[in-house]
């Protein structure tokens, strides 16, 4: 509740509007969690997850991935029931959306500030004013922006790396907007979107609109970015400990690639690792613990290097909590999360 607050509040106090990216939770209960603060617009990044959370009473929804023109008809679906927002970066999709929405909705041009997945480039403004052009000449469509996630904000190596992406970000999307009105386009708004960027800033000033999702927990990638405390990071996955073998310091969890992914950091020693490990407390988890790493992983096996202390100290049975890599994906895997009160909260059914 505390990382969501906080994000709030710099929304609030930059006069933005806070639209939080659901995918890193995809829980219907924790949505609720962001209402407190006055949250009534979230970003999702599938049709499935627009669809349950739709049904939760979310009613202003965008999808922050670009149409699937296969998936037109429960499109047309939820923009018979909600406020949607969907997302465009080609004259062919545009098109098709155009000749097939039958509801009226508003669209957002993908633009790619540095990222390099998917957009228009910061640096054809005309290829992004034709796509515009082509939205507001429609029926049911109606255009809403320029929006963005600079996601190579995680491939920084400080938090000044960090600031500069996002000072890098501010300025094409300005750009963009400027050369969109200069051409006659008017309201054009601005959305971003990345944890990295919108943690480290305080001031969101010359924006419309932010979308971070994975402050919602945070994880060991964003604390070695500077995006976060240790105190920050609101989510653990609990593997009993299942071998150990005293040759090689290392103890073996029920805990693999099929709970925690395969994504990890390099430490300052240029090793990989795929978490962080600490022990249980009665209401969490404890400190991260220094001498010991996930050093591996295989389908349903991790291997924890630790130095003797912790290695003769921790015995078969035990519980050890890993800090994941990243969160997004750890929560995906696992499908359920257990509060620190005990309570069990179910996330959205992987298939709708």
């Amino acid at each position: 509740m505390e990382n969501i607050g906080k994000m709030a509040r710099k929304a609030q106090n930059s006069g933005v509007r806070f639209r939080p990216h659901f995918k890193t939770h995809q829980s219907a209960e924790i949505g609720e969690w962001f209402r407190e603060f006055g949250v009534v617009s979230i970003t999702v990044s599938s049709v499935d997850m627009a669809v349950y959370f739709s049904k939760n009473g979310w009613k202003d929804i965008t999808i922050a991935f670009p149409v699937n023109i296969c998936e037109i008809e429960r499109i047309n679906e939820l923009a018979s029931k909600i406020s949607l927002n969907l997302l465009v970066d080609s004259h062919e999709t545009t098109l098709f959306v155009i000749d097939n929405l039958k509801y009226k909705s508003r669209a957002w041009i993908d633009i790619d500030v540095g990222y390099k997945r998917t957009g228009v480039s910061w640096e054809e403004p005309d290829k992004v004013a034709r796509l515009a052009a082509e939205i507001e000449g429609s029926k049911n469509l109606s255009f809403a922006g320029v929006l963005t996630h600079a996601g190579h904000s995680y491939s920084a190596k400080s938090t000044k790396e960090v600031g500069q992406v996002y000072f890098d970000t501010l300025n094409r999307m300005k750009f963009v907007q400027n050369r969109l009105e200069a051409k006659g386009f008017s309201n054009v708004e601005t959305s971003v979107g990345d944890t990295p960027t919108c943690s480290i800033t305080e001031n969101f000033d010359g924006l419309d609109e932010i979308r971070p999702g994975n402050f919602v927990f945070y994880d060991v990638m964003q604390l070695k970015l500077g995006s976060c405390s240790e105190e920050d990071i609101a989510v653990s996955l609990a593997c009993p400990v299942v071998a150990k073998c005293k040759e090689r310091n290392e103890i073996v969890i029920h805990g693999g690639a099929v709970h925690l992914s395969k994504e990890f950091i390099l430490d300052e020693k240029g090793r990989e690792n795929f978490g962080y490990v600490s022990v249980p407390q009665e209401n969490g988890w404890g400190p991260i613990l220094q001498n010991a790493y996930v050093s591996s992983l295989s389908q349903e096996h991790g291997i924890v290097k630790a130095v003797n202390d912790l290695f003769d100290k921790i015995q078969i049975g035990d519980m050890l909590m890993i800090i994941p890599v990243h969160s997004c994906l750890t929560a995906d895997l696992m499908r359920e999360y257990v509060t620190t009160e005990g309570k069990l909260l179910q996330m959205m059914p992987k298939f709708l």
